[in-house]
Order: structure tokens, then C-alpha cells, then sequence
């Protein structure tokens, strides 16, 4: 996509902008522009399934590739004149609110430009964070999975391996071995109680107690092992490893939102309340910022309700603002 800018004046204030390009902030935006609503999506353009073949799990569109299902959501968003920019959201902060204290904001893109709004939807999604393993990085999202209902369709049957990372990699192991027969857990220190080895033996799941070095790949970039500490190689297809998830908070740090971390020190997301409502009036939250484990469908249920709270809540304020000329003219 090439890089646009606001068609908005720096004096014009519009409806909302919302600030990531994802299903969540696409319905969002969509859920606004069919209400009439001016609004704006800034899309940072590295959606986090960028690395994904196929979006799975999403009812009448299994399978659709992430490129063009965000593609379809743009022109959707454009059809009914909402406005999508490519862009860096590197400030987003309160301005001065109107004469009968309805919110406003001020977000501005690296390239200088500057939109004035009445509403915020944050949906910058989340970044995924790797265990610090050689070579596992450069397989994630195809031989390297996290999810076993995004992927596991795919990689059933394989021989898979999971790499813990903490006590969350217990029920992980369980999840992947619906998928497959031939499952091996490397504990990579992460401790294991008797009960939890009692349990992975009952499901045939090897243990592997001798630390990871690496990841060991073929010459057309494929996984065929991890290699350990020992010198062993592990023979393993593909490999599931339950990631750090930290929202994206770039360029929001003005807005002050609250956040919260997940159990286990797994991540940290956006706090929000019913329909992604925040405690900064005026700014909502959709998606994987503050819903960390939602597919691509719930993200995009998030954004659409997400989005009525928000036309809802300016019916309101234009329902004042009405109320109060019509006082004052008579």
C-alpha cells in the first residue's frame, strides 16, 4: 500500500480515528462510516498474521489470506467514505475539549500531519514475542506456530515439538497433541512436577530435559530438528511455542491508558471494560491490545461493537450540544 496522508484539514475535527488497520480497527471503522460518521483508520501496514498462508478458524472465509481479507476490509471501510491512511502514529493525546466539554484529541503521523478527533479506537493488535532460540525466529509463522487452532489443522500428523516457555506451555502441549501422535515437550528448565510428567505419559508425550541450543534447518529453510546442549538432534517438523504477548502501545503513551499483565508474566495488555471502553473518556480499545487471545473473528466482533459504543456514545454528546443552542437561542 502506498503511504497517504489525512485529506482532513489540521482545523477539522473528525467523528474518530481509529488507530490500527487490523479486523478489529477495520470493523470498527466500518461499524462508524455506515452510521455517517466521519472517520479515519491509520494502518501501521505490519499486521501481526502477516507471516500466516491463511486466516483459519473465521466462518465464510476459512482459509482467506490475510492480505486480502484486510484489502476487502479497506475498500469496505472506503465504500462507505470512511478515510484509510498508511502511516506511524507517533502522537495521540488529549486537546482541548468543546465549548459543552465533549472530548477531543490530537493524533499525528511521522510524517508531520496532524487529525483532530472526537473519539479514539485503539486497535494496534499485539507484537509476538520468541523465546531467544537460534535460528526459531526465521521459521515463525509457518514451520514455528503458537496457536493450535489457527494452525493446527495444517500441521496435524507432523512430528511436533513444543518449546516451553512457562507453566502455560503445559496445557499448550496438551491442545497439539489432539493434533498428532508423535509430540515432544522440551522443558528447557521451565520444571515439571511428577503429577504433570504422570500425565504427559499417559498421553505418550516424550519429555525432554536436556537444554535447547538451536534450531537445525534444512537447505530449502525447513525445520528438521533441535539440536541440544549435548550435541543430540531431536528430529521434529514443526515446532509450537506459546509467545510473549505485549501490546503495541507506540506513539499512545500521552493517552495514559491503563494496562494489566497477563498471568505468568505471559504479556501485557490494554485494561478496558464492556464494548472496549476505557477509563480515558473518549478512547476505546479493540482487538488483540486488550484481548491478547482472540482470533481474527472475535477481533473483529470486538471492533464492531467497539464501534456502536462509540456512535452511541456521540449520538449522546450531539443530543447535548442540540439541547444546549436550542436552550441558548431561546
Amino acid at each position: 500500500m502506498p503511504v497517504t496522508t489525512f485529506a482532513y484539514a489540521a482545523d477539522e475535527t473528525v467523528d474518530a480515528v481509529v488507530i490500527g488497520g487490523g479486523a478489529a480497527g477495520l470493523n470498527g471503522a466500518l461499524m462508524l462510516a455506515r452510521s455517517r460518521r466521519s472517520v479515519v483508520v491509520v494502518d501501521g501496514g505490519t499486521p501481526r498474521n502477516a507471516p500466516a498462508e491463511g486466516v483459519h478458524g473465521l466462518l465464510g472465509l476459512e482459509g482467506v489470506a490475510p492480505t486480502d481479507l484486510l484489502r476487502r476490509g479497506r475498500e469496505e471501510v472506503r465504500g462507505y467514505g470512511g478515510e484509510v491512511v498508511v502511516g506511524e502514529v507517533i502522537s495521540a493525546v488529549p486537546a482541548g475539549p468543546s465549548a459543552e466539554g465533549d472530548p477531543r484529541f490530537t493524533v499525528t503521523l511521522a510524517d508531520g500531519s496532524a487529525v483532530q478527533a472526537r473519539r479514539l479506537l485503539v486497535a494496534t493488535g499485539l507484537r509476538d514475542v520468541l523465546p531467544e532460540v537460534p535460528g526459531l525466529a526465521r521459521h515463525w509463522g509457518h514451520d514455528v506456530v503458537h496457536c493450535p487452532y489457527c494452525h493446527g489443522w495444517e500441521v496435524r500428523d507432523e512430528p511436533i515439538g513444543v518449546l516451553a516457555v512457562g507453566p502455560a506451555s503445559v496445557h499448550h502441549a496438551l491442545l497439539f497433541r489432539q493434533l498428532t501422535d508423535d509430540l515432544v515437550y522440551f522443558n528447557r528448565g521451565a520444571g515439571l512436577d511428577e503429577e504433570t510428567r504422570e500425565r504427559f505419559a499417559a498421553r505418550d508425550i516424550r519429555i525432554v530435559d536436556t537444554p535447547v541450543a538451536a534450531v537445525e534447518s534444512t537447505g530449502d529453510g525447513r525445520i528438521v530438528g533441535v539440536r541440544l546442549t549435548d550435541g543430540q538432534i531431536v528430529t521434529r517438523r514443526v515446532l509450537a511455542v506459546a509467545t510473549g504477548l505485549q501490546a503495541r502501545t507506540e506513539g499512545l503513551a500521552g493517552l495514559n491508558l491503563p494496562m494489566q499483565d497477563l498471568p505468568g508474566g505471559m504479556g501485557r495488555h490494554f485494561a478496558t471494560g464492556p464494548g472496549g471502553i476505557t477509563q480515558v473518556r473518549g478512547v476505546w480499545v479493540a482487538g488483540n491490545a486488550t484481548d491478547p487471545m482472540a482470533q481474527v473473528g472475535a477481533s473483529a466482533a470486538a471492533g464492531a461493537l467497539a464501534g456502536a459504543h462509540i456512535n452511541a456514545d456521540l449520538a449522546t454528546a450531539d443530543t447535548d450540544a442540540a439541547l444546549a443552542a436550542a436552550r441558548h437561542g431561546s
